[in-house]
């Protein structure tokens, strides 16, 4: 008689598959996929206040990218003109960047893909699944700084 799959082991299959459809299906095209991260929440920040400023310090704990990654994904996106830096006010080593409003439209095209693909997903599970799923993705993500810690 065949063992009985652990939930663990099921849970890690089915995280490993929905990650690599994500990957595979090039959902930001033109753009690195972290690039395409980091660009998300600056364009979260900005449709919330026009301006879109947001420190490092907060990307850092938004993307969970090791400090040395998020510099260079960041540098590239300036390089490539869809961020630009900027100091903080009241202290000059805070670092913020924030999209170059003339250059979101090209962000955007990468973005409706992305959401193209969220549109699939919620027309194959639902939408209650797919509330289900964010209501549990965003448990996870708050829970993640102890979970990742305990496995080190």
């Amino acid at each position: 008689m065949a063992e009985e799959t652990r939930l663990d082991e099921e849970l890690l299959s089915a995280w490993v598959r929905l990650t690599a459809i994500l990957k595979n299906g090039r959902i930001t095209q033109g753009m690195q996929y972290n690039e395409a991260i980091v660009m998300l929440h600056a364009y979260k920040r900005f449709k919330q206040d026009g301006e879109g400023l947001v420190s490092f310090k907060e990307l850092l704990a938004e993307t969970k990218m090791l400090k040395s990654l998020l510099n260079r994904t960041v540098d590239s996106l300036v390089k490539k003109g869809f961020l630009e830096k900027c100091a903080g006010d009241s202290d000059k080593r805070t670092v913020f960047v924030r999209p170059v409003k003339e250059n979101l439209s090209a962000f955007l095209k990468v973005h409706a893909r992305s959401l193209a693909l969220a549109q699939e997903i919620v027309s194959v599970i639902g939408e209650e699944d797919a509330q289900a799923f964010i209501r549990i993705s965003q448990k996870i993500a708050q829970a993640g700084t102890c979970v990742t810690k305990q496995g080190e």
